[in-house]
């Protein structure tokens, strides 16, 4: 008998209709407009309400169309929000569902994770995580026939986040999803500041400028710096905001951008575009 996660954010963080989520996404897209000229290897892209974030991940998951026929595996990382856990945690079921449909997960590279001592199954901390869940009806609309593995970070080291993304790393078939907002709460101008200081991080692959209260992703993104800068990607930013600029009012903001990173050996150059 299969086990499915239900969704636990649909009409909440995204619509519960499918027509309707369905067309949010791709006018979502269209207001992104992206000239992709090669898909990247990896993205970073935030996860709360679609109209928030939702036109700020549009910007990366824009860049993921020419991928529609590639990509078979999806890994996707976000931060633990709901139940605590130690370490970086798989879940058992056999599909993850959506208003769009279900989404089969991935178990072949489980048993080569677990080897890993901080990588456990642990099912009660994915029920209720807003970070995975909201990314999964983009890549329904914009990928044909993939597989999913998806990860909590939890109590865990931008190291043992390193050592994962190497192991499913892959090759074009395997694209890596970082789920992360930025700053929370702060006044308008004192949001941009700290995310930008985080944009520059990123831009420069330099982990270690990531603290506390920069990125509610941290361990995963930084995890994912770690291993760009081993590897030599090239990382660009596609989108900087904030929720002041999309729905929100301006007292009390949450940032968001979006970001793509792309093999070494790729024509894409180290630089920001916005």
């Amino acid at each position: 008998m299969s086990t499915i996660r239900p969704p636990a954010v649909a009409g909440q963080f995204y619509p519960a209709d499918a027509v309707t989520l369905s067309g949010q996404i791709k006018a979502f897209l269209g207001e992104a407009g992206e000239d992709v000229v090669r898909a990247p290897k990896a993205i970073i892209a935030p996860h709360a309400g679609y109209i928030y974030s939702g036109p700020v991940a549009a910007h990366a998951y824009a860049h993921i169309q020419p991928l529609k026929n590639t990509v078979k595996r999806v890994v996707l990382l976000g931060p633990c929000h709901s139940v605590p856990v130690k370490g970086i945690a798989l879940s058992s079921a056999d599909a993850f569902a959506t208003p769009l449909g279900n989404v089969v997960l991935d178990h072949s590279l489980d048993e080569k994770l677990q080897t890993l001592p901080h990588v456990q199954t642990f099912d009660v901390t994915h029920a209720q995580e807003h970070s995975l869940e909201v990314h999964i009806p983009f890549l329904q609309v914009l990928l044909d026939d993939f597989k999913l593995l998806p990860m909590v970070v939890g109590d865990a080291t931008p190291d043992q986040v390193a050592d994962v993304l190497e192991r499913v790393w892959g090759g074009p078939e395997t694209l890596i999803v970082i789920s992360s907002d930025l700053s929370h709460y702060l006044d308008y101008e004192a949001a941009k500041a700290i995310d930008q200081q985080t944009c520059t991080a990123i831009e420069h692959l330099d982990f270690d400028a990531i603290s506390g209260g920069q990125a509610c992703g941290r361990v995963p993104v930084k995890g994912l710096l770690a291993l760009a800068k081993r590897r030599g990607l090239n990382v660009r930013t596609l989108d900087l905001r904030n929720s002041g600029d999309t729905a929100g009012p301006r007292n009390q903001v949450v940032g968001y951008g979006s970001w793509a990173f792309w093999e070494a050996d790729g024509s894409v150059a180290h630089e920001p575009n916005v």
